[in-house]
């Protein structure tokens, strides 16, 4: 998954899985985020469960993150 320059990932872990694709992730700092998945990931059907470490974008406008990668 290609992430623009400006876009720095951050790393997380799923702690609830939200109907329509949407994930409460919890960050290292322990703040809550809520994720939904990119683009490319629903498009490959790449399943995200509660527990997997995930690489995100965060929105700078607010309290959202999309989901870029799955790294366990």
């Amino acid at each position: 998954m290609e992430v623009s320059k400006d876009e720095e990932p951050a790393t997380g872990t799923v702690e609830e899985v939200l109907p329509n694709s949407l994930f409460r992730v919890r960050m290292p700092s322990g703040d809550l985020l809520l994720a939904y998945l990119a683009g490319k990931m629903r498009l490959h059907r790449i399943r995200v469960l509660v527990g997997d470490r995930v690489e995100l974008v965060i929105d700078p406008y607010g309290g959202r993150a999309r989901i870029v990668r799955r790294l366990s």
